[in-house]
């Protein structure tokens, strides 16, 4: 009962901790950027201006530009602020179940890496709809060629009649137009920013129908067909997939939840895996063998098309 209490005392306080960092990184900065505000976010962002370099010289989008795509109206530093406050948050949880032991370290750095993964599933999401609502786009912006309408007309258009992540994505592409941008630099942060090699067909398509000249129209037409018939196909795939992926997702996770539940429960009866030499190298193997198992899995059931 006391360590239930202590649990729970730990998960408020812990969530506490989450709002209050919220809460710094979403409150207006004072002007001068004087104060705590004005401080973590001068800090943070430094910190964040150099995770960018390192990113962009890897060949990797910066943060910016991944919480771009993921849809998230959050500047680097917030992002920054709000996995400080999700590594605390775990760090008082395990402190509160385990005392000081290795697992207060490990559930820190887990806590630094859940915002991450999070990101990347808001990522892959919005990609997937704005995939599947491109065809749709491009027969729209073909028929308002065909109606007369010229280019930049089109794309305010696109903005207004469809339907967001892709409406929001033309929005900014024509606020770009509207205070002074180009033609092609506004394009080209759209596909950037979108991260969709289909978008980024689209886009060279239209600069170089601008450069050239031509039926843009037809083009679109052809480029929307081949998009929808691709997408048709990857539906089909993963429909025939779908036991393949759904089984190695079971087999990864099943052991790791069994594994981590003990832990939990009953960490005397874990304890033995994690104090001898044999327990590291049995728990070492079974990693080894989860990954190589999840790894062949998907690759069999991962069809490029």
């Amino acid at each position: 009962m006391a360590a239930l209490l202590m649990l729970l005392l730990a998960a408020v306080t812990g969530t506490g901790v989450l709002l209050a960092f919220i809460a710094i990184a979403r409150s207006p900065a004072p002007e001068g950027g004087a104060g705590l505000r004005g401080q973590l976010d001068g800090a943070l962002q430094s910190v964040s201006e150099r995770m960018s370099q390192r990113e962009r010289s890897r060949g990797r989008p910066p943060l910016p530009e991944r919480l771009a795509r993921a849809g998230l109206r959050l500047r680097p530093s917030e992002y920054l602020m709000a996995q400080v406050g999700c590594a605390a948050v775990l760090l008082l949880l395990s402190f509160a179940r385990f005392g000081l032991s290795l697992v207060v370290p490990v559930a820190a750095a887990l806590g630094l890496l859940v915002p991450g993964f999070y990101v990347r599933y808001r990522i892959r999401s919005r990609l997937k709809r704005l995939n599947d609502q491109l065809p749709d786009v491009l027969s729209l912006m073909a028929n308002s060629l065909k109606a007369g309408h010229a280019l930049p007309q089109s794309l305010e258009v696109l903005a207004k009649e469809s339907r967001p992540p892709i409406s929001e994505e033309f929005a900014r592409c024509v606020r770009e137009l509207q205070v002074g941008g180009s033609m092609e630099g506004a394009l080209h942060n759209l596909a950037r920013r979108s991260g969709s090699e289909d978008l980024e067909l689209m886009v060279t398509a239209i600069l170089v129908q601008i450069s050239v000249g031509g039926n843009l129209a037809g083009t679109l037409e052809r480029i929307s067909h081949t998009i929808r018939e691709r997408v048709r196909i990857k539906g089909e795939i993963a429909t025939a997939t779908a036991q393949g992926r759904m089984s190695g997702l079971i087999v990864t996770l099943m052991p790791v939840a069994v594994a981590v539940l003990l832990f939990v429960i009953s960490p005397t009866y874990f304890r033995p895996m994690t104090q001898q030499l044999l327990g590291w190298l049995m728990l070492g193997l079974a990693g080894f063998m989860i990954l190589t198992g999840n790894f062949f899995i998907r690759k069999i059931v991962k069809i490029e098309v």
